[in-house]
């Protein structure tokens, strides 16, 4: 999380009210504009899981799974996920740093950021696994996917000269550190008492995190 912010923080003042690219921007976006750029419609299609009605679609899709697993801090992780990271960069981030493509406003990207805190919701959810258990290829399947899905949206918004390369870096920044500290909040003992409280939970039931491992002050002593 911290590392996530600092990255959206440096990248936000060195780029702040920039209106054309730099060196380092035109030699990343350079190839990916030549390659897709005349492929339009292609693009298009590359960069629409990052819109909003997809991204809603998919929030919705992983509350529904975490709510029939009974997981309430995953639904909830995964309601404010996309809705919070996205939100930070429209109502804060662009209008504070003013880096703009064209006339519009690009820093950071708001396509990437919404994919990849899909993507790192997901990765939160499915890939933790209490040792030694490991994760299943299907847990690991889904996430790889997902960061797969993230990585197409980003070099499409860039090959449609919608955002700048260091634009989805930060954007995939804000995704993943939003989520972070989400699961962290998630997390904390108050929250996890709120949420069973709202779930029922019986008395003596053990309680998962956002991650879907039982507290560690929680599990009982085994011995060997």
């Amino acid at each position: 999380m911290a590392g996530c912010a600092l990255v959206v923080l440096v990248l936000g003042v060195a780029f702040a009210h920039q209106t054309a690219a730099d060196g380092f921007d035109r030699a990343v976006d350079a190839p990916l504009i030549s390659g897709l750029g005349s492929h339009g419609n292609l693009s298009l299609w590359l960069a629409y899981p990052g819109s909003q009605l997809p991204a809603a679609v998919l929030s919705a899709a992983v509350i529904v799974a975490c709510l029939l697993a009974g997981r309430l801090n995953g639904a909830i992780l995964a309601a404010a996920a996309v809705l919070v990271s996205v939100g930070l960069d429209e109502e804060l981030f662009k209008p504070l740093f003013h880096r703009t493509y064209l006339g519009s406003l690009s820093y950071p990207s708001g396509h990437t950021t919404a994919v990849v805190a899909l993507a790192a919701t997901v990765t939160v959810l499915l890939l933790p696994a209490p040792p030694p258990a490991r994760p299943r290829p299907p847990r690991l399947l889904i996430p790889a996917l997902a960061w797969l899905l993230a990585l197409i949206v980003a070099i499409a918004v860039i090959a449609l000269k919608w955002h700048y390369f260091t634009d989805t870096v930060a954007g995939a920044a804000v995704g993943a550190g939003t989520v972070c500290a989400l699961a962290l909040v998630l997390d904390l003992p108050a929250a996890r008492r709120c949420l069973a409280w709202a779930a029922r939970e019986p008395a003596g039931q053990p309680r998962t995190t956002a991650a879907g491992r039982e507290p560690t002050a929680s599990r009982p002593e085994r011995g060997r």
